[in-house]
């Protein structure tokens, strides 16, 4: 099957996706498809005839994930016709010679549903939600805002535009993260008020809209759900603060434990709270949620990611080899799932 795992682009988690990607394509072409890997962004300028059958080293020039954000002006800089558009050159026309299009994307402009819906105007199929459920679950406050009217538990909070004043303020210690981000990028833990101005300050860096939250302490999990059946639970437990960008990609950072040490009837909430946020939020094919469970086992859900990493580190590729599945057959099985929803 010809596929292409579409990766990079230009949020702050463009080495997470170039990381995702080549986990996704070097899987898909162990199980026999003909899988290129493009970064949307920066696109394919050679030939495009046969490029499916072109020995390409299409993953030569991928590095790993640093402790910090990579370096998007430079990147930038990089396309000969300024950027205009966000898709790169040849992007678009090869991704419309696949058979389908596994995206390896993360951040905005990969799991806001822009390209989603780009895709669905072209006819283009794509693994992952479609583009309505990714911006539902993109932007945290509207799915705060859904999860409150259907009953899903979620700390409580309010939102904050940029140079607005502030009328309902979170007891500290509150949480501020902005409020289209992911990888716990510009997310900040505030004790007092000198913290909170920094944190607000930070979080506006990445977004103009920052979400404002208590703080749960506890014990930190994720639950997958696929086809809207939950994957074991898995917990996860940094060494040092919280579980933040470096935790999350530095190997040896973060102990995760799958299937998670928990009472059962506890596991099997927080797998049932997983598939309501899933249709709650009008997901398909998979995603993965996050939760807090305090110390008296009241589980809040944190949010919901539509296009969960799929890097070394991850936690999907986990909790599905809990289950026995490889991470091999796990692409295979999104992948099958995508082709089922454009039939």
């Amino acid at each position: 099957m010809k596929i292409v795992v579409l990766g990079g682009g230009i949020s702050t988690e463009r080495d997470v996706s170039l990381s995702s990607s080549r986990m996704i394509y070097e899987a898909l072409k162990k199980k026999g498809h003909q899988a290129i890997l493009l970064d949307v962004y920066l696109g394919y300028e050679g030939d495009y005839e046969d490029i499916f059958e072109k020995n390409i080293n299409w993953t030569e020039n991928i590095g790993g994930i640093t402790e910090s954000n990579p370096d998007i002006s430079s990147i930038k800089a990089l396309r000969k016709d300024g950027g205009k558009s966000f898709f790169g050159p040849g992007v678009i026309p090869v991704c419309q010679m696949a058979d389908v299009v596994f995206l390896g994307l993360h951040g905005e402009d990969g799991e806001n549903g822009k390209v989603q819906a780009a895709f669905d105007l072209l006819g283009i199929r794509y693994t992952g939600t479609d583009y309505v459920s990714s911006a539902l679950a993109m932007d945290k406050s509207l799915a705060k805002e859904l999860f409150a009217f259907h009953s899903i538990p979620t700390p409580a909070g309010t939102h904050l535009k940029k140079g607005e004043e502030s009328t309902q303020r979170v007891p500290f210690p509150c949480v501020v993260k902005a409020c289209r981000g992911g990888s716990s990028v510009g997310v900040c833990i505030a004790h007092d008020e000198k913290e909170y101005q920094a944190a607000l300050e930070e979080a506006f860096r990445y977004d103009e809209e920052a979400v404002i939250e208590q703080y749960i302490q506890g014990r930190e999990f994720s639950c997958a759900v696929i086809d809207g059946k939950a994957l074991p639970v898995i917990e996860i437990a940094p060494l040092t603060g919280f579980y933040d960008y470096k935790n999350k990609y530095q190997a040896g950072s973060t102990i995760e434990t799958c299937p998670a040490d928990l009472p059962k009837e506890k596991a099997e909430e927080m797998q049932a709270i997983s598939e309501k946020v899933f249709a709650a939020l009008r997901l398909k094919q998979y995603a993965r949620m996050d939760f807090m469970m305090d110390g008296d086992g009241k589980l809040y859900c944190l949010e919901a990611n539509t296009l969960p990493g799929m890097t070394p580190t991850s936690l999907i590729p986990q909790e599905a080899q809990a289950m026995g599945v490889s991470f091999e057959d796990l692409c295979e099985w999104i992948m099958e799932l995508a082709l089922k929803e454009g039939e």
